[in-house]
């Protein structure tokens, strides 16, 4: 079911433009130029086909691979929604630059705002998933417990979306938490495990002027590549605007990637085009020889030089000279007892720090009557993930 379909094209038309990019897939259009009533937006320039069962798992940033994609070519992802207060408002602003992006969805987000899910899938956006509680423990889980995550999170995704559009086979461990067992159960499924290139730091509290300056800086380090963000912030939606436009300033170009069906094949590819900065047969270092292998014929054995043999020894004991270092202290006995400081128990105690975020989930009283049990379960999450987030980020 999940690797039978994907959502971010629906209709003939798109498919055989997405067929017709195939053929020059590195061939660049005028995206403004297909974005109605916005001449001068950023667009996307390009449709990038993968096949999950050819490259299992991909993000520089855990990974040996990742997207092929050319210079200055970037791939938007949104973790965590969808959040209507916030979510609705990164939709909007991808849609008044024609840009398409890849949504992780939680499964308890999707089924407490079904609609926003369907939005995702009517603006032609890929929609993957992201487990169905974001347990920030998946490298800690047994398998049948990640297992139980991974395939709910599917279920929820796919019931909201109908039977007409399975959720893509693209899946994000929640915070980058990985773990073999994970993996290997994911690419038993034939989904492809997603990391990231670089982050913005966007769930951390810190100001969208912050998360707009590290997401370019972390870019303009690497030239391309797939950034991760999450559409529950706030301070995602006020940082977006300025991204897109420094993106379209700069010279960069998005990419929406989708997966590989029987109907659409995967974009013709190289194997070096899937590492992030692949390694040049012209670099000098390469093509220096190797060392020399020696091989001895005959080992000669010199004598050891005796004190005697020194023409300016006579035959008299000569004198030691005094040593500069000081003498070594007595070695104690097999059975003496070396007795050292005991270190004060304060050391070891950890100061366990109230977490706002957990006070939070009881829903102020004006809301609860307009509410449903679902969204404020969901709202909880989302503070909980935001939280939760910060507490790895200090451990690590």
């Amino acid at each position: 079911m999940v690797g039978n379909g994907w959502i971010g094209i629906r209709t003939g038309r798109s498919a055989a433009l997405c067929l017709g990019l195939l053929t020059s897939p590195l061939v660049q259009a005028a995206p403004g130029a297909d974005c109605p009533g916005h001449p001068d937006a950023l667009g996307t320039s390009r449709t990038l086909v993968v096949d999950p069962k050819e490259h299992l798992r991909i993000g520089s940033m855990q990974y040996g691979e990742t997207l092929p994609l050319a210079d200055h070519e970037v791939v938007l992802t949104f973790d965590d929604g969808p959040l209507p207060r916030n979510s609705n408002q990164v939709i909007d602003i991808l849609a008044a630059q024609c840009v398409k992006a890849t949504f992780f969805i939680i499964g308890r987000m999707a089924q407490a705002y079904p609609e926003g899910v369907r939005k995702l899938r009517e603006a032609g956006h890929t929609v993957g998933t992201h487990s169905q509680s974001h347990p920030l423990s998946m490298n800690r889980m047994s398998v049948e417990h990640a297992k139980q995550e991974i395939d709910d999170g599917i279920a929820s995704v796919t019931a909201v979306l109908g039977n007409d559009a399975a959720p893509a086979p693209f899946f994000r461990i929640p915070g980058l938490l990985r773990a073999e067992g994970v993996e290997d159960y994911l690419a038993s499924k034939g989904i492809q495990t997603w990391s990231a290139d670089f982050p913005a730091d966007d769930w951390r509290h810190i100001s969208s002027s912050r998360v707009y300056e590290i997401a370019m800086k972390r870019l303009e380090a690497k030239g391309k590549g797939i950034l991760l963000l999450h559409d529950i912030q706030p301070r995602t939606v006020a940082a977006l605007p300025r991204i897109l436009h420094a993106l379209k300033a700069r010279g960069y170009r998005i990419v929406h990637v989708v997966p590989a069906t029987e109907e659409l094949p995967a974009t013709p590819t190289e194997p070096q085009q899937w590492q992030l900065h692949p390694v040049s047969e012209s670099v000098p270092i390469a093509r220096w020889p190797k060392a020399p292998h020696f091989i001895f014929t005959a080992t000669v054995a010199f004598p050891a030089p005796s004190l005697l043999d020194s023409p300016w020894h006579d035959g008299v004991p000569l004198p030691r000279e005094a040593s500069p270092w000081p003498k070594s202290p007595p070695v104690p006995p097999n059975n003496a007892t070396i007795a050292l400081p005991v270190p004060a128990q304060s050391i070891f105690e950890l100061q366990a720090k109230p977490r706002a975020a957990a006070q939070q989930l009881v829903p102020s009283p004006h809301r609860a009557e307009n509410t449903t049990a679902a969204e404020r379960e969901a709202d909880g999450i989302a503070r909980l993930i935001s939280a939760d987030a910060e507490e790895v980020v200090r451990h690590k």
